[in-house]
């Protein structure tokens, strides 16, 4: 198993368990969300290669991103169909839109935060990969062990790409992105989702 302590201190806060008990309970929830989270990842990262043309680390690292994302996405769907799990619709958590409303929108204080918070999904990804994958069945135990060292990559590249922006320090931006993924984390949520805080349900 890939080694994430260098996640799990980065992160701070571990998952919650309360999180972990909702998402064994609704495996099929969290399955159509993890394919989402895939997708938006591969867009993401697409976007970023449009928008930052001239940054040749950035359009290797992100093309790289992109292809592995859109692969797990394929790979999240074929499990769904040997479930017989449909793909369809389920709202977005707020703990993207969370960590991005803190985003400055200067350039290059704009290409920074973006980094770091990819940097802190990509980290809270794997760590929760690492933490629920014991209570799975075999197949998806082996299938999220076997995303942790692509996951821990990706994080990687972010924080790196988030330094080699910035012309200064950059501590004091992942305290604070780390913070509110802290909150978002460990707050009650309405709904389950794979990066979503403690699930109420009624």
């Amino acid at each position: 198993m890939t080694d994430i302590s260098e996640i799990k201190d980065f992160l701070g806060r571990a998952t919650p368990d309360a999180w972990i008990e909702a998402a064994l309970a609704d495996q099929h929830t969290l399955l159509i969300d993890h394919a989402n989270c895939e997708k938006k990842a591969a867009g993401t990262a697409l976007n970023l290669m449009y928008r930052y043309i001239s940054h040749t680390d950035l359009l290797n690292k992100m093309s790289r991103l992109a292809r592995e994302e859109l692969r797990h996405f394929e790979m999240v769907l074929a499990i769904m169909g040997k479930r017989g799990i449909e793909y369809d619709h389920v709202s977005p958590s707020r703990y993207a839109a969370g960590l991005r409303k803190g985003m400055r929108t200067h350039e290059p204080a704009r290409i920074v935060d973006t980094m770091i918070v990819g940097a802190i999904i990509e980290a809270r990804s794997c760590e929760r990969f690492a933490k629920i994958a014991p209570h799975l069945d075999v197949e998806l135990n082996g299938f999220y062990i076997s995303l942790l060292r692509s996951e821990s990559r990706h994080y990687k590249d972010y924080l790196e790409l988030a330094l080699d922006f910035s012309d200064e320090p950059i501590d004091h931006r992942i305290a604070h992105f780390l913070t509110v993924d802290n909150e978002l984390i460990s707050s009650p949520d309405t709904e389950l989702r794979f990066h979503s805080g403690i699930p109420i349900i009624a």
